[in-house]
């Protein structure tokens, strides 16, 4: 079997994994109610704007961190909401470790 039979074998599991499932139905469930959804997606859009800056080196808006902060405490207020954030976390922690296999796996030639 090729590399790429075995890439194609992991994205099959990764589909039927828990952490990828659960997120999935999650997501859809929040991304069903068009208010929600638009409220999570700005709140992603913040905190990916603030996490850029940090990545950057660049200081943070005071205002914005503000916003972000009183934008996670109305939207954890919703328990589906507190679910996503959770699954979504669980998922990507998931990734990263995946990621980090193959890249340890690979490291001699990246450096």
């Amino acid at each position: 079997m090729n590399v790429y039979d075995k890439t194609h074998e992991l994205a099959k599991e990764l589909k039927g994994c828990p952490e990828y499932t659960q997120y999935k139905v999650i997501k859809e469930k929040i991304y069903a109610d068009q208010a929600l959804k638009e409220k999570v997606k700005k709140f992603d859009q913040l905190r990916y704007e603030m996490q850029l800056l940090t990545i950057q080196g660049e200081k943070q808006d005071e205002t914005k961190m503000q916003e972000l902060q009183k934008m996670y405490e109305e939207l954890m207020q919703n328990n589906d909401v507190k679910e996503y954030f959770d699954k979504e976390i669980r998922f990507n922690v998931m990734l990263a470790d995946v990621n980090k296999i193959i890249g340890d796996a690979v490291k001699d030639v990246l450096n």
